[in-house]
């Protein structure tokens, strides 16, 4: 790299909007990939994007609390784009107020069994206690979860990352497996990708289908609370 090209690049770390700018076209490169596959679960935008950045950041030896700094803002739009998940939910009203009674019931074993089935088999393995902490509310939208390992002694960092993987790989196995299970009902299907993969499978089940996009964000949102209550209580039987 020539002298004036690193001065150059020196400059542009400096400024947030370059690793803003990054983020945006990577995403939109693999939104692009993910289009031209006909939204193969494989070519997950989200996943391709992760790949993308990472590579990016790698080659430029660049640290992440740097590309943080200037990425932060996609990160705060979490939070609205979170709330405008009403919309949908709002305008299927009838259809969820139809289906309240299965979809409680589902929403506590599918919450139930996450846990216990993180916890269970982190134990198998006897990972530590931190990691088994960090790893319980993985099935819970980041921010969320985060405060749920931070309030329970477990590490958040490592939260957000177990988080990112399940919605990832969640979010790429619950078109064939539904398909392979025969499910096509797009409530149950869209239910079960918000609960077991938050807003990643949350965003899968919208380019699939509108209505399973809607039960994915209820299950998301719903399944939050629910983890924050019962994640204490399944910890102490579970961990003694």
């Amino acid at each position: 790299m020539s002298e004036p090209t690193f001065a150059l690049w020196t400059y542009l770390t400096r400024t947030p909007l370059l690793w803003l700018t990054v983020t945006l076209i990577a995403y939109l490169a693999a939104d692009r990939i993910s289009l031209a596959t006909r939204r193969h679960p494989v070519c997950n935008p989200v996943l391709l994007s992760v790949a993308i950045v990472a590579l990016v950041l790698w080659a430029t030896g660049t640290a992440y609390p740097v590309y943080f700094e200037g990425a932060q803002f996609v990160h705060f739009l979490l939070g609205p784009a979170t709330v405008a998940l009403a919309i949908p939910l709002w305008d299927n009203r009838r259809i969820v107020l139809r289906s309240l009674v299965p979809m409680l019931a589902a929403l506590v074993v599918g919450s139930l069994t996450a846990i216990v089935s993180a916890v269970v088999i982190a134990q198998a393995f006897d990972l530590p206690r931190t990691i088994v902490l960090s790893l319980a509310p993985k099935s819970v939208t980041a921010p969320v979860a985060m405060g749920i390992t931070e309030t329970l002694g477990g590490d958040p960092s490592l939260t957000a990352v177990l988080v990112l993987i399940t919605g990832v790989i969640g979010s790429v196995i619950v078109t064939p497996l539904m398909n392979c299970l025969r499910i096509r009902d797009w409530r149950a299907r869209g239910f079960s990708a918000g609960l077991a993969s938050h807003g990643i499978g949350t965003a899968r089940a919208f380019t699939v289908h509108p209505l399973a996009g809607t039960f994915a964000g209820i299950a998301m949102g719903l399944n939050a609370l629910v983890t924050a209550l019962l994640l204490p209580v399944a910890l102490r039987w579970l961990l003694g």
